[in-house]
């Protein structure tokens, strides 16, 4: 179940960083105060046809057929300059520090295989006879 959750939070995370890391436009048309069409990567079509169809109304509240009730406006969502300017400059001093690093972080586990133990080769004394059962000395 933990394994499930840290991918849906990744699957997350990874569309905050590509939305964080994109642009885009929204165009929208409104009409008497009313959305009447919205346009994500395109322009939003104005209410013109809309117009034609509609009887005229003689009085002055807001129709489709007044264009001073129309109106349209953009929401522009541009990219994140710190995002968008990020390069990687890699100097000559840089890399032999990179290079070094990974070199000796490399070989810092090598040989690490085989467990070292001191005393391998050591052999306890041969005891003849058991000193603790004839001085019958236990310890409790």
């Amino acid at each position: 179940m933990e394994h499930l959750n840290r991918k849906i939070i990744a699957f997350f995370l990874t569309c905050i960083v590509l939305f964080a890391g994109s642009s885009f436009t929204a165009d929208m048309h409104f009409c008497c105060d009313k959305l009447v069409d919205l346009a994500v990567l395109g322009k939003a079509k104005p209410c013109d046809e809309k117009i034609e169809r509609q009887e005229e109304r003689p009085s002055k509240e807001c129709s489709l057929a007044t264009q001073e009730c129309c109106s349209s406006q953009s929401f522009v969502k541009s990219i994140d300059e710190n995002l968008k300017n990020a390069q990687l400059e890699l100097g000559a001093d840089t890399f032999v520090f990179l290079q070094t690093f990974f070199h000796t972080y490399i070989n810092l586990f090598e040989g690490l295989d085989t467990n070292i133990v001191p005393f391998r080769d050591y052999h306890p004394p041969w005891i003849e006879r058991d000193i603790l059962v004839l001085h019958e000395t236990f310890l409790i």
